[in-house]
């Protein structure tokens, strides 16, 4: 059993220190998880121009990140804009309490949006584990691309952080129970709310188990958290009673 919170939040604009304090709150307010899961560039918004607004490496998001989960004794992960040298990153970072980082660069930038002018794709899929789960770490348009995600029985759970905007909002919802359907995992869709100088955001947070049934969301548009169980006992069950995995494509 894993404990999950996942974090609807409205962003403030390129402030990083105020943003991590309102997460602080919220996590606060929910003590007690094995794992936070925040937005996409949940320290400044989603930025196609990262200049001025991008973070170091050795940001103080960062330590933040690993300061928290040292405190509450669980994960905590989210995407930030990060300058490495002369080239920026949507960098998923995952933060264990022992200080450990792991993260994933964003593969699928969103060329609609202007990102792939500015940041640099990532090459490589992660998975992380953690408390007995593994991990697939995706961040928002990538979730557009199920190659990407497919399951080649190497994880359980798909995280996707996002800022996935409200017109478009029905497709977010639709391809996360997909992806769980079809790699049959848990899948977590953590998507902002709020506005940005680009976008209007309505959230749409949810937690999906391997059938394709919400066990957990968030208010539509508006600031909150919800809570979920990861049940890897069932999770073995339900993959063993009916092994769909055995049966995939291996083309990728």
């Amino acid at each position: 059993i894993m404990n999950i919170v996942v974090l609807q939040r409205d962003i403030v604009w390129a402030q990083p220190a105020e943003n991590c304090r309102r997460c602080m709150e919220a996590i606060e307010r929910n003590p007690g998880a094995d794992l936070y899961v925040l937005p996409e560039m949940f320290s400044t918004g989603f930025c196609t121009n990262p200049e001025g607004v991008a973070e170091t490496m050795d940001s103080d998001t960062l330590k933040w990140m690993k300061d928290t989960a040292a405190k509450n004794d669980a994960a905590v992960a989210g995407s930030v804009a990060v300058t490495d040298g002369e080239r920026y990153f949507n960098r998923f970072y995952f933060v264990k309490p022992d200080g450990t980082v792991a993260h994933y660069d964003k593969k699928h930038l969103f060329t609609y949006g202007g990102e792939h002018h500015r940041f640099t794709a990532g090459e490589d899929r992660v998975v992380v584990e953690w408390k007995g789960v593994r991990i697939l770490l995706e961040v928002c348009y990538d979730l557009r691309f199920p190659v990407w995600a497919r399951n080649r029985g190497d994880y359980d759970m798909i995280l996707y952080v996002a800022s996935w905007p409200t017109p478009r909002v029905a497709a977010w919802s639709a391809l996360l129970v997909a992806r769980a359907i079809e790699n049959q995992c848990y899948v977590a869709g953590v998507n902002r709310v709020g506005t940005d100088p680009a976008c209007e955001y309505c959230g749409g947070t949810v937690v999906i188990d391997p059938y394709g049934k919400t066990i957990a969301e968030c208010p539509m548009g508006e600031e909150s958290e919800v809570s979920a169980v990861i049940d890897m006992d069932a999770l073995a069950a339900f993959r063993q009673k009916f092994p769909v995995l055995e049966d995939r494509d291996l083309m990728f």
